[in-house]
């Protein structure tokens, strides 16, 4: 099955919020409103679903979040579907959605990270959708630095399209209290940080299609169809697999990719990303160490510190896309190609 790209947003395309996993409390309604305001100044008019109550750790029962998410992404007005977030528990919905009737659909875009993972990266494995991780809703808002693009920029390409980005080098440490500033547009990038070749030394470049997301959400997802690669690996274009820790420790995560490799996700892989993470080592064990631990045996190239994790600047990839990855003394860049 070879990806299938949403068509590409034009002005007045109509843009779905729905909360397939954790919604909005109350106190940072405020900033909900600034990121779909961020939207709607695009030229794209915003629709809110129902799904959004921030009380508890999902914003609606199973059966009434996935029946919101299926109908924002298979209605033809709507062309792309974005969370405020991620969550925790956004695995309930896969056994609910109708994926015959996704996979013969048009495909929208659909587009987040963290939690959302858990839904993108089969959207994309399962029906053949491409599918953004990037930038969520509640993100939205800030500048994007030199060298990257938002998600906003990404579905307004054509199909067909090419897009380079690059490493700004710099990153930032925390978070930003959206309740007491949830006009806040600026991320303060105030720490340098290149990308890491873990496995050695030596230029890296290589192509294949992108594939991926959090470690934490997808690590559940390993051997069930949700998550099986095989398909687009058999494009024979090889793979560009990319994980992302969130917030667990060194030992939890080299257990997970262990998994993960053992059920087969990165099989025909030409090389791994991983996202820059602020989750904890472990008191004899980096995460740097974690992952070569599981994923030495590839025998790929394995880049580090790259920005497509859960610490900010966001770097967007669309799954299912070719990429080239050049990694040099010179340069840090990611060449995305939508078809």
């Amino acid at each position: 099955m070879r990806p299938r790209f949403p068509a590409p947003l034009r002005p007045g395309a109509v843009v779905g919020v729905t909360s397939p996993s954790a919604g909005v409390p109350a106190e940072l309604r405020a900033r909900l409103d600034v990121a779909v305001e961020s939207v709607r100044s695009r030229g794209y008019p915003v629709v809110v679903g129902r799904c959004m109550d921030g009380a508890r750790h999902v914003s609606a029962p199973a059966a009434d979040r996935a029946a919101e998410l299926q109908r924002m992404l298979l209605d033809p007005g709507i062309a792309a579907v974005v969370p405020p977030w991620g969550g925790e528990t956004a695995i309930d919905l896969l056994p609910l959605l109708d994926w015959g009737a996704l996979t013969a659909a048009e495909p929208t875009w659909m587009v987040g990270f963290s939690d959302i993972a858990t839904l993108i990266t089969p959207l994309t494995l399962r029906a053949g959708w491409a599918t953004i991780h990037g930038q969520n809703l509640m993100d939205t808002p800030y500048a994007v630095p030199d060298g990257l693009v938002s998600w906003l920029d990404l579905v307004a390409l054509p199909r067909g399209a090419t897009v380079r980005q690059t490493s700004p080098g710099r990153y930032r440490e925390g978070f930003v209290d959206w309740a007491e500033h949830p006009e806040d547009d600026t991320d303060v990038l105030d720490h340098a940080g290149a990308w890491t070749r873990l496995d050695g030394g030596g230029d890296v470049d290589v192509t294949g299609r992108l594939v991926g997301g959090c470690v934490e959400t997808l690590a559940s997802l390993a051997g069930t169809t949700y998550l099986d690669t095989g398909a687009l690996a058999d494009l024979g274009d090889g793979l560009v697999v990319y994980v992302e820790a969130a917030e667990h420790d060194a030992f939890t995560i080299c257990r997970h990719l262990h998994g993960m490799r053992l059920a087969g996700f990165f099989d025909g892989a030409a090389a791994v990303l991983v996202g820059r993470t602020s989750a904890p080592d472990g008191a004899t064990l980096t995460q740097h160490e974690a992952v070569m631990d599981a994923l030495d045996v590839l025998g790929v190239p394995v880049v580090a510190d790259v920005e497509c994790g859960h610490v900010a600047p966001h770097l967007p990839l669309v799954n299912g896309a070719l990429a080239r990855v050049e990694h040099t003394a010179a340069t840090s860049a990611i060449t995305q190609t939508l078809s």
